[in-house]
């Protein structure tokens, strides 16, 4: 706790004279220092490996996947801090899309009769008319698109 002091009051005050009043001595600040430098940059690589396999995973890993990568890779991290350094750097992993059932024909309903029969060619307007459903997955949840078509003019 001193050597942060000392690092943060060294602007003032020189080391040697720091080391002096508080009967430390001046190598122990020099080695801490050292110490510290160490710890920023293997901080440094494990934050890019981080981001290395979030984007090789097309940003698809998450936490766990991506510390288990980590552990393959012999770098022994814990999965809070992976969190921590994940959400730092705004990195996310994606769930999978469940699939979402939009039909059931296994149903006792009555059925519309196919009035068509699969006959597509229409001689006049507004004689046939065709429509569908579909269903668009956004952000924020789901959109219906529904499209009626005249067959004669499209």
């Amino acid at each position: 706790m001193k050597f942060a002091w000392f690092d943060a009051e060294k602007a003032t005050w020189p080391v040697t004279l720091m080391c002096e009043v508080f009967s430390v001595s001046t190598s122990g600040y020099y080695a801490w220092k050292a110490e510290q430098r160490g710890t920023e940059v293997e901080e440094m690589d494990l934050r890019a490996r981080i981001c290395t396999i979030h984007k090789k995973s097309r940003g698809v890993y998450g936490s766990p996947r991506i510390h288990a990568e980590l552990r393959n890779m012999g770098i022994r991290v814990g999965r809070r801090r992976v969190i921590q350094i994940m959400q730092e750097q705004g990195l996310a992993g994606r769930s999978r899309l469940r699939k979402v059932r939009t039909t059931d024909s296994r149903h006792t309903h009555p059925v519309a009769p196919n009035l068509l029969e699969q006959d597509f060619k229409a001689t006049e307007p507004n004689k046939k008319w065709v429509g569908d459903v579909t269903y668009l997955r956004l952000p924020d949840g789901w959109l219906y698109l529904a499209v009626l078509l005249d067959l004669h003019s499209r």
